[in-house]
């Protein structure tokens, strides 16, 4: 930490900055996740107690390590006559743009509350510094400190961290059932078919179930499942479009093959020809396009007005599916008319083009209104 402070006390002096601001940065949030603690955290005594309730509520955490950083880089820089402020800011949990742009908003807000002309940045890694840049926007970064935690690097420690997880893997519920569940079915469906001589048979099964678990973990199907379950009107809004959704897409196939004309399916031709016969398939996708649509119309509305009920901020991206759901008809619609009716292909252009444009308009107005939306409550803080 010394060698650390040594750096900092360095580049403060080769800068022309009189007033410092000591940011500690938490991009992931983990100061509001698990300590529950609303950011910009000012002042020393504040970043203490923060610090404190995250240590408190995992140990094992850096960030709380960072902050303490924070505090000790504030300390000497008070103590060399510099005039300083310490402060945490955290992003959002998942990172990403949403995260850095609440980065910059809690800067700003630190801003009208101590006019700094320099920043010292302290962090726990590269993704906390991959913000760098956004704060730069605000005011010049003159020093940057990353926290590294002294470790035992002894046999005993590596292996003490794997016992912990091996641990983790067979006792906690949530990875063993993945890790431990899986191989164990398909350890007893291959011991079961050994023994009854089904050997290849049963080689067929197992790479289906592994494959199968991969997809479901992969995916976070069993996330979603499990959410699903859970009694709130979101889960329950979900479910019902999503089954309702499911059912009208695959009402769709036999809507498209009753909207083929039946003396093309029962003319002698192949069945590679037929399937290949573009007046056919222009017609089941003209017959399916109405069902399909609303089946994919269904499940993007459910997730709309559940992130709308349960005020997750994710409401425009939700609106743009329906919009560009919408905006597509046309153009699909078109194309089948192209397909069977030999239209000329630039028939396709106007619908294309309309389609577009009410996207970009719908996208424009959209983030327009969640600009406004963050700036009031800016202001509002």
């Amino acid at each position: 930490m010394s060698q650390g402070v040594g750096k900092v006390e360095k580049d403060v002096n080769a800068s022309t900055a009189s007033k410092l601001l000591v940011i500690c940065i938490d991009r992931d949030n983990d100061v509001g996740e698990k300590a529950g603690i609303n950011t910009p955290v000012i002042g020393r005594d504040a970043c203490i107690e923060a610090a404190q309730r995250l240590a408190l509520e995992d140990p094992e955490d850096a960030d709380s390590n960072s902050i303490f950083a924070a505090i000790k880089t504030y300390e000497d820089l008070i103590s060399k006559g510099y005039q300083v402020e310490v402060v945490t800011i955290a992003g959002i949990k998942d990172r990403g743009i949403h995260a850095d742009e609440k980065i910059l908003a809690e800067t700003r807000k630190v801003l009208e509350k101590f006019s700094a002309n320099g920043a010292v940045i302290v962090s726990d890694g590269e993704d906390d510094e991959s913000v760098i840049p956004v704060i730069q926007n605000l005011l010049p970064v003159v020093s940057v400190q990353r926290v590294v935690m002294k470790v035992s690097r002894s046999v005993e420690y590596s292996y003490a961290v794997f016992g912990k997880y091996l641990k983790m893997l067979v006792y906690d519920s949530k990875y063993s059932k993945f890790f431990l569940g899986v191989p164990g079915i398909l350890l007893l469906i291959g011991g079961i078919g050994t023994i009854f001589g089904y050997t290849a048979e049963i080689f067929s099964v197992l790479i289906s179930i592994l494959g199968g678990a991969f997809l479901i973990r992969a995916f976070d199907i069993d996330r979603t499942l499990s959410n699903w379950s859970k009694p709130t009107p979101m889960g329950f809004i979900r479910m019902f479009t999503m089954v309702a959704g499911v059912l009208l897409i695959l009402s769709s196939v036999p809507a498209g093959i009753n909207g083929v004309d039946s003396k093309l399916i029962e003319s002698d031709a192949d069945l590679i020809i037929k399937i290949t016969d573009k007046v056919i398939i222009g017609e089941f996708i003209a017959g399916a396009l109405p069902i399909l649509w609303i089946g994919l119309g269904a499940i993007f509305a459910g997730t709309l007005l559940s992130n709308w009920i349960g005020g997750i901020p994710r409401q425009i991206s939700d609106s743009l599916r329906i919009i560009v759901l919408i905006a597509l008809y046309p153009v699909i619609s078109q194309f089948t008319n192209i397909i069977i009716n030999d239209e000329n292909s630039f028939t396709l252009i106007p619908p294309l083009l309309g389609g577009l444009a009410a996207t970009l308009i719908s996208a424009t107005i959209l983030f327009k209104k969640y600009r406004k939306h963050k700036h009031q409550e800016m202001v509002s803080d």
